[in-house]
């Protein structure tokens, strides 16, 4: 029997505390420039996708460090939205748009549906919401209905890259994608590989005692 998909609902919060009046005009006035589908100022190698990018910390580092790729980084939360807006335009400071970041701000799964076949080179989620309560397992990114969509447009041999902190997420994840054939395990780890850049994430989890896990799939 086919498997319902979660229903494209966003059970977190969208606001935290009031944005402060800079951040309020950067949403308005640099955001619309950064907004996926505004083309890339380079014409990139390939195109990789970030879900959930949190405080776009590892957003900006992957931009960084590879200059050739464009990244749509995608978030919902406007207080994390406004940080990076602030980042790129500090007040009296000099305005810098990474030219290969885009920012999707809503929700990214209507995005993935909407993304032509085979046109994503690597996915991540980095420390998604675990949502640990077995009741709460239909709101996981990581869920059976949703990696036929991952799968349609990474590229064949394309990578999702995902990482966790929290021991149930970590079960899931493993127990998930050995019940498809979709996806091939590259590695699982609890050790960061070198080429990952770090998160804040990260870093409080590790503060905390929890050991972080990350595995790279290829789209089979």
């Amino acid at each position: 029997m086919a498997i319902k998909p979660p229903p494209d609902r966003l059970y977190g919060r969208a606001v935290g505390h009031t944005l402060r009046a800079r951040q309020a005009e950067l949403i308005e006035t640099l955001l619309p420039r950064l907004r996926w589908p505004v083309p890339f100022t380079i014409t990139p190698r390939e195109t990789w996708l970030e879900i959930g990018a949190g405080g776009f910390e590892h957003a900006e580092a992957i931009a960084r460090l590879h200059p050739e790729i464009g990244l749509i980084a995608c978030e919902v939360f406007a207080n994390s939205i406004a940080s990076l807006l602030s980042r790129l335009a500090p007040l009296n400071g000099v305005e810098t748009i990474p030219p290969n970041l885009r920012v999707h701000d809503d929700d990214a799964r209507p995005l993935i549906r909407s993304l032509p076949d085979a046109s994503i080179a690597r996915a991540y989620l980095m420390f998604p919401d675990p949502w640990p309560k077995a009741r709460h397992a239909k709101r996981r990114f990581v869920h059976p209905a949703t990696l036929a969509d991952l799968a349609r447009i990474l590229k064949p041999g394309g990578e999702w890259r995902i990482a966790s902190d929290d021991p149930t997420y970590q079960s899931w994840v493993d127990q998930v994608f050995a019940e498809t054939t979709l996806f091939t395990l590259l590695e699982a780890t609890s050790t960061r590989p070198a080429d990952w850049c770090p998160t804040r994430y990260e870093a409080k989890a590790i503060r905390a005692g929890r050991t972080p896990r990350y595995w790279r799939f290829a789209r089979a």
